[in-house]
């Protein structure tokens, strides 16, 4: 009974251990990766307030709060599909409290003021959700 109790031990010891090196020998990069594709769409109405104002200025076609709305996001990170360049602007989204641009951004392509469709990140773009209108 005792060798038993033992090799239970042993067992859950050499388990704990095996998961902590998983953990450690795994990049964070890549659970980050995958939670890209598990976070799928968003609709217009589960945005931030300030999302949803940056996108009805796009739409309107201004006016923007930054120098740098609207200019050429060249999709680097290969996040969003890939197009041609010039095919998307970025616009950025007010973060309350941030003394800076923040992270959040929109990224829309195509036509400027109809776009084919606009992208949101809170991540300064490790990862997008498509916006669902």
């Amino acid at each position: 009974m005792r060798r038993a109790h033992h090799a239970v031990g042993i067992a859950m010891t050499l388990a704990t251990l095996v998961c902590a090196a998983l953990i450690t020998l795994v990049p964070p990069a890549a659970f980050a990766r995958e939670t890209v594709v598990e976070r799928g769409d968003i609709a217009v109405v589960m945005l931030p307030a300030e999302a949803r104002d940056v996108l009805a200025r796009v739409r309107a076609g201004g006016p923007f709060r930054f120098e740098r709305d609207g200019v050429t996001f060249g999709n680097r990170e290969r996040q969003l599909p890939v197009r041609k360049r010039g095919f998307y602007h970025e616009y950025t989204v007010v973060t309350p409290g941030a003394h800076h641009r923040g992270a959040r951004r929109i990224v829309c392509g195509g036509p400027r003021r109809a776009p084919d469709g606009c992208y949101y990140t809170d991540d300064h773009y490790a990862s997008f959700r498509r916006i669902r209108e």
